[in-house]
């Protein structure tokens, strides 16, 4: 049966504006652009000890078999999100299937009808389908500036107000002044939220995350950690309060109604965990890559192109669809896996090259797609 007529518009608009989605093919390319930022993905050490520890414990179960609040709440998962909390020294962690399913249960199942919501322009689709989901008003702030947010607060005094960002912002890959968003939460007794998918694994002595580094955390509403970027694995965790838990178990519909994660996700997770205590020099290497690439670009003369930013993730804007699109296979053509970033994933004319930067880059390599990128620019 053909796609209804408006559908097939749609889809012709998107190839009009050369910005039509495709899946890509797997590629031996040198990777720069997958978000496994210290190589846990492809670490045999965590898939080995990750089926030991099933093993060990004769956890022998492919699936879950039904959502936690029925059959899914295997032993496991109390372990790991006990493991968890203590390693982000929260009062709890509530594991969800993936980011998307965190952000989406917390939005739409916390911030109520006569609550406000004031989130960065920028923050990741996932926080904002969760934000349409929910009864609360929100309101969106120019990205990392307080002063506008501060404007937003002032609109609604004696309400609950919910401020979200992220730790590192995912296009862009820069933070914003956390010792100063979280002064000014406290300032207006503010509800602030945090997303930490593109920090675990990358900050910290242990990868613990930015506001974790800061020592910050405590002074934090809630944190989301995504597990599919830093941990190499599948899932995220909401940590907070007890009675932020037990919350979410009674009322985050995509927490409640969905199939829990199988034994072998949760002990994958509770695997990469453990490692983030070992593997400290793993960690240390990425940040002596970031320092490199952005020393690289900085004499190569292609620091105006970046955006500013000291984590994995580096943006060089390249406006237009057609324009990065060209770029980022002059890059493939050379044997580094660079993806273009098109609109309308970002806006029109901030189109880009996303880099990110992995431990298992080489300097080599590093300072190679550094000098491939001014060759094709310049």
């Amino acid at each position: 049966m053909k796609l209804p007529e408006n559908l097939i518009q749609k889809l012709e608009n998107r190839k009009q504006n050369n910005s039509l989605r495709q899946l890509p093919s797997f590629n031996n390319l040198v990777d720069f652009s997958s978000n496994d930022y210290i190589g846990f993905s492809k670490s045999e050490t965590v898939f080995k000890l990750a089926h030991h520890y099933l093993i060990e414990n004769e956890i022998i179960q492919n699936g879950a078999t039904g959502s936690r609040l029925i059959s899914g709440n295997h032993s496991l998962y109390q372990i790991t999100e006990t493991f968890i909390a203590q390693f982000h020294e929260a009062e709890s962690a509530l594991i969800f299937n993936s980011g998307y399913d965190a952000n989406v249960g917390f939005f739409s199942a916390v911030p109520q009808r006569n609550d406000v919501i004031l989130y960065d322009e920028l923050s990741h689709a996932s926080i904002r389908d969760g934000i349409v989901m929910s009864n609360a008003k929100s309101y969106k702030f120019n990205h990392n500036d307080f002063e506008d947010l501060e404007r937003l607060i002032l609109k609604f005094p004696d309400t609950n107000i919910y401020i979200v960002t992220e730790t590192v912002f995912s296009m862009d890959g820069d933070s914003p002044n956390l010792e100063e968003l979280v002064q000014l939460s406290e300032k207006y007794n503010c509800y602030l939220v945090v997303d930490e998918a593109h920090t675990l694994g990358v900050f910290g002595e242990k990868g613990e995350g930015l506001t974790q580094y800061l020592q910050l955390h405590n002074r934090i509403f809630a944190r989301i950690m995504t597990f599919g970027k830093g941990l190499g694995c599948h899932g995220a965790a909401i940590l907070g309060s007890l009675e932020l838990k037990e919350y979410l178990v009674n009322f985050a519909r995509s927490f409640i109604y969905t199939t829990g994660l199988s034994p072998h996700s949760v002990s994958t997770i509770l695997t990469a965990y453990q490692q983030l205590e070992i593997e400290k020099e793993t960690i240390e290497k990425l940040r002596k890559n970031i320092v490199f690439f952005n020393q690289q670009k900085n004499l190569l003369g292609l620091k105006p192109m970046f955006v500013r930013s000291k984590s994995s993730i580096q943006s060089a804007i390249i406006p237009g669809n057609e324009n990065a699109k060209q770029l980022a296979q002059q890059l493939q053509d050379k044997g580094f896996d660079v993806k273009p970033i098109l609109s309308p994933t970002v806006p029109e004319g901030q189109e880009r090259l996303r880099f990110c930067i992995h431990s298992y880059n080489s300097e080599e390599e590093i300072n190679q797609v550094l000098e491939l990128l001014g060759n094709f620019v310049f």
